[in-house]
């Protein structure tokens, strides 16, 4: 049985997969689905280079604010929504185009999810008021006795994975690791084209990345967040839209925690690694479908479209 073309744009910030994409949309009937954790919010427009309303009056694109910056928004959820708009795109005889860098939300939508349970809020509210009177490292202590095999995969500052793996453990009285190990409840009924947009030369995808955050910060990224504490005044450091790279930094420039040269400083690093991790993810993937090409290249979309026509060719016959 054949399944119907999706196709797949994943790579590291700055390595233009949005340009690639609306190339793509010039050349073939598509739709865009985004998959980034960071633009599913509103208001969260600067920092997640969010493409602007031209652009999104010109090509369709979905996953796009979402949710409300104090929300939560899992992989569980896109995996849903993404499955249900990629259907209803190809009933409107277009082509899904997923476009982004979250490398987890790529995966969860091809291989399936763990058979974890969903988030308890007042569970969460519990452990984030234990953490602010005993501190993340005891937390992650705490979780070395309960599941001794995710925490030693995870730092113990590492806030957000830490409290999942806690509740976890709370909700279903066994260890996170013991469930992940089960098979995966999957259905993916798509045959996916993928590409990566990969740098030859890292330092120029490192020059990049700064162009961008100055981009971002002389767009008003400070001014934005601003705002945006202003309209939901219970936001914290902890909540996930607040840990997006550029965000946790310029939140605690407002806090008077650093300087302005330090917020530039250290949204650049944090981009760096952020980039470095979803190579790391891209490098894990790799398999014999999927496509990578040069992010430098003068000439990637004319490359990438090139060889989508042949892939698409191909696959209808």
């Amino acid at each position: 049985m054949s399944f119907p073309s999706a196709i797949f744009i994943m790579g590291p910030t700055a390595s233009g997969k949005s340009t690639v994409a609306l190339d793509i949309a010039e050349h073939f009937p598509v739709e865009i689905i985004s998959v980034d954790s960071a633009q599913v919010y509103r208001l969260m427009d600067v920092g997640t280079a969010k493409p602007d309303r031209a652009t999104l009056s010109r090509v369709p694109h979905h996953l796009i604010d979402v949710i409300d910056p104090d929300q939560h928004y899992s992989a569980a959820e896109f995996r849903h929504a993404a499955l249900t708009l990629m259907s209803e795109i190809i009933g409107r005889n277009k082509i899904p185009l997923l476009v982004g860098g979250t490398m987890l939300y790529f995966r969860a939508l091809q291989e399936g999810l763990s058979l974890l349970p969903p988030a308890d809020p007042p569970l969460r509210h519990r452990l984030e008021q234990m953490a602010k009177e005993l501190g993340w490292p005891a937390m992650h202590q705490k979780l070395i006795e309960l599941d001794p095999e995710s925490a030693a995969r995870l730092k113990p500052t590492d806030s957000q994975r830490i409290q999942r793996a806690l509740e976890v453990c709370h909700l279903t009285q066994q260890p996170m690791s013991h469930i992940l190990k089960a098979p995966r409840q999957n259905d993916f009924p798509f045959e996916a084209i993928s590409v990566a947009l990969t740098p030859s030369d890292r330092s120029q995808l490192h020059r990049r990345i700064a162009e961008r955050f100055d981009v971002m910060l002389n767009c008003g990224l400070v001014k934005e967040l601003q705002t945006i504490r202003r309209q939901f005044p219970s936001l914290t450091p902890e909540a996930p839209s607040m840990r997006c790279v550029g965000y946790r930094q310029a939140y605690q420039y407002l806090n008077d925690h650093i300087n302005a040269m330090q917020l530039r400083e250290m949204g650049i690093a944090a981009t760096r690694q952020l980039a470095k991790r979803q190579l790391t993810w891209l490098r894990s993937m790799k398999n014999e479908k999927l496509q990578e090409f040069d992010c430098l290249s003068p000439n990637l979309s004319a490359q990438v479209c090139t060889f989508l026509h042949r892939r698409l060719h191909d696959q209808s016959l």
